[in-house]
């Protein structure tokens, strides 16, 4: 193995995890590298665009973490990897990829990024961002209405049927075994200059 830090970031949908990665991501630049979850979602080319809008997205099993774990020791052990694409307007994965090289940090978002054993395993610092459950809603009403060209009827619907089921039953627990718990995401400044001098002393820059 190198000497690659992995640093997770999990919470709900819409919690300001992505957030978070980006506003670290911003400061340390090509020296952090970020790879998501949400890119590891299976491919389902077999079918119909309406079939793919009925899938469990919130379910461990809607995601090919098998990869994610091999590209994460890849990484781990210097060698740089190629991240799938996943487009979320056509609820599919694409032909493309990420190329992404060893970084001495890297961090890796998602909303189950702890829930498995064996990737949680690979990680050296786990964070939690936790948000209250009406604004993450809300949030993520218009993030997928604006960016994604969902109706607002079909994020409610999946919201009930599956993103909170799944939450309660996957995503919650899960924030047991984070070493930090960062409430208010993205606007929580303290907690992530915190997190970017605990990086900079890894990187050596402090």
């Amino acid at each position: 193995m190198g000497n690659c830090v992995i640093i997770g970031i999990a919470g709900g949908t819409a919690s300001g995890k992505t957030t978070v990665a980006h506003k670290i991501t911003e400061v340390f630049g090509d020296n952090v590298g970020l790879i998501s979850h949400d890119n590891y979602y299976l491919p389902h080319n077999d079918m119909s665009f309406d079939e793919r809008t009925r899938i469990n997205y919130d379910h461990p099993n809607a995601f090919e973490t098998d990869r994610l774990i091999r590209d994460i020791i890849t990484l781990k052990s210097g060698s740089a990897i190629e991240v799938p694409v996943y487009d979320f307007t056509i609820h599919n994965r694409i032909d493309k990829t990420i190329h992404v090289e060893p970084q001495k940090v890297i961090i890796v978002e998602g909303i189950l990024v702890f829930e498995d054993e064996a990737l949680r395993n690979l990680m050296d610092i786990k964070i939690f961002v936790d948000t209250d459950a009406d604004e993450r809603l809300a949030r993520r009403i218009g993030r997928d209405v604006n960016d994604r060209g969902r109706s607002l009827e079909s994020v409610l619907t999946q919201y009930t049927n599956t993103v909170k089921p799944m939450h309660d039953q996957f995503v919650e627990p899960s924030k047991r075994y984070a070493d930090i718990i960062i409430p208010r995401g993205g606007e929580n400044n303290v907690a992530i200059e915190m997190i970017n001098e605990r990086i900079k002393s890894i990187l050596g820059n402090s």
